[in-house]
């Protein structure tokens, strides 16, 4: 049935777009899908295949960098509880400053791709970092107990318990975390400092008044963030196959 209803949805998608772009709503800035699908096959792997390698790699650095800091900050929070305050309102103050601004400021003290990962790890930590401790936290406590019992301490209780409690959380925030950071890459590229990928690209097709080549670097993007949820959510059910069952039922 979930299939069914997304197969819906996305036709019915296309089908508001196509009408869009008949009715030439807002001055025939809407191309319709057959157009820029068009555009794309002329334009090519040669301009959507460089572009859209960059930015999966800088995606993906800045998904693994930001990532694995917010991992490991939840797990310590769990071995030295008093630091909790500070992580969480470190957390917080990753969330809440605008990140446009703070790229700038990194583009010009490190340049190159540096804003494209910096952003991406920051898009994707606050998630991951919340949803990691929630998971933790979740652990049975009759297990925790047993642990305790048997003279286990805080690294055997995290070891043996609450690492796997965290899975099920963890991983449901990793797959929001994955698009995240290709918007996290793509803004970065849109700071400047870099000559190729999807949003230099995107740039470049707004600049020049290329509305179905604009409208492609847009699907591309789209398809980036769709694959990167895609793969993390293979993983997530290769490596916590009873999560996708308890989904199910």
């Amino acid at each position: 049935m979930k299939r069914v209803g997304g197969l819906l949805g996305l036709a019915s998608l296309l089908a508001l777009w196509w009408l869009l772009a008949d009715l030439e709503v807002a001055g025939g800035t809407v191309p319709s899908p057959w157009r820029v699908l068009h555009t794309m096959y002329t334009d090519g792997w040669s301009l959507y295949g460089p572009n859209f390698r960059i930015t999966a790699y800088g995606a993906l650095q800045g998904f693994a960098a930001g990532n694995a800091l917010a991992i490991a900050l939840a797990i310590l929070v769990m071995l030295v509880p008093p630091i909790e305050s500070l992580v969480t309102q470190l957390a917080i103050l990753s969330y809440c400053t605008p990140l446009l601004a703070l790229g700038p400021i990194i583009l010009v003290v490190f340049g190159g791709r540096t804003p494209t990962v910096f952003l991406a790890a920051m898009y994707c930590f606050f998630t991951t970092m919340v949803g990691t401790v929630s998971g933790l936290r979740s652990a049975d406590r009759t297990s925790l107990d047993l642990v305790r019992a048997y003279g286990g301490g805080r690294w055997q209780r995290l070891w043996r318990v609450q690492l796997i409690a965290a899975l099920p959380n963890t991983l449901a925030a990793l797959k929001i975390a994955a698009p995240s950071a290709v918007l996290g890459a793509i803004i970065g590229e849109y700071l400047g400092g870099v000559d190729s990928g999807i949003g230099v690209a995107l740039t470049a097709a707004q600049t020049s008044y290329n509305v179905p080549r604009t409208w492609g670097m847009a699907l591309a993007a789209a398809a980036l963030a769709g694959l990167g949820y895609a793969v993390v959510a293979v993983l997530a059910r290769a490596l916590a196959p009873w999560t996708a069952r308890e989904a199910r039922s």
